[in-house]
């Protein structure tokens, strides 16, 4: 083979790579994974699934047992995107692992509530009362703003978003706060006095956050709603913008409605 039909060859090979390159972006650009917490939130992207292949967007759901893996799941690129978190939490975990992640479109709402099988009122809570919070700053601070507004306890500082319970100012029943993993507080309600839980795992417990909450917070203009988030790169990708449109849809609206009843509400 001479030199010239070498390079022709060469040239020719390089050409069909570059071109599979292309085609192979291309279907890369119509599918992406998304990452959500398994329970009454993967069913709720179950929706958005199929919304999102009306598009034209092939949506792949990979499913965790808690909050702490999302983010780093899609740090390392092993997620397009994830959608599970509110903002707290997600400046929370920027602040501590300096993740490169941005919100580009709310999705769902749980207001989070209070749970006893020992009462059925705040003032029956006795002094010393057990209370269970969950471990992390965003969650846990969230939890005694619940606790604040519905004169438990008084903060200091009631605006922080980290707010711990050495933040607490006055304690007039003494409570005893334990700090839990989010995801265990509903297997441990039976040995406390009462407990904050996040709704998906009320839910996963079978507590109906609409009749069984004690207390719960505002169910509008909540500022813990949920968003999709993704790396800061990657947030103008056009796959990216209709997997918003599908969460944002009709169809997603009324599932919530005809499946959560008020336990889960839209965040758009």
């Amino acid at each position: 083979m001479s030199k010239v039909t070498r390079r022709i060859a060469t040239l020719t090979i390089g050409a069909v790579l570059a071109g599979v390159a292309t085609l192979s972006s291309a279907y890369a650009a119509d599918k992406i994974k998304l990452g959500v917490i398994g329970g009454e939130e993967e069913e709720i992207a179950e929706v958005v699934k199929k919304v999102a292949a009306g598009k034209g967007l092939d949506v792949e759901l990979v499913t965790f047992a808690d909050y702490s893996l999302p983010n780093e799941a899609l740090s390392r690129g092993d997620l397009d995107a994830n959608a599970f978190q509110h903002k707290p939490y997600l400046d929370a975990q920027i602040a501590a692992r300096g993740y490169k992640i941005t919100p580009i479109g709310f999705t769902i709402v749980q207001p989070i509530g209070f749970y006893s099988k020992k009462v059925k009122k705040l003032d029956e809570l006795k002094e010393g009362a057990a209370i269970g919070i969950p471990n992390d700053p965003s969650n846990g601070a969230r939890a005694l703003k619940l606790l604040a507004a519905n004169g438990l306890i008084k903060l200091k500082d009631p605006t922080k978003a980290d707010a711990s319970p050495l933040d607490i100012a006055e304690n007039p029943k003494n409570l005893v706060f334990k700090e839990l993993d989010a995801a265990l507080i509903s297997k441990q309600l039976d040995d406390l006095d009462g407990a904050i839980i996040n709704t998906t795992y009320a839910l996963g417990a079978g507590l109906n956050p609409v009749t069984d909450a004690i207390v719960q917070e505002s169910r509008t203009d909540n500022p813990y709603g949920n968003f999709i988030a993704v790396r800061i790169e990657d947030k103008d990708k056009p796959a990216l913008k209709t997997l918003v449109e599908s969460y944002q849809s009709k169809e997603v609206e009324d599932f919530l409605a005809t499946r959560f009843k008020g336990s889960i509400l839209p965040a758009w």
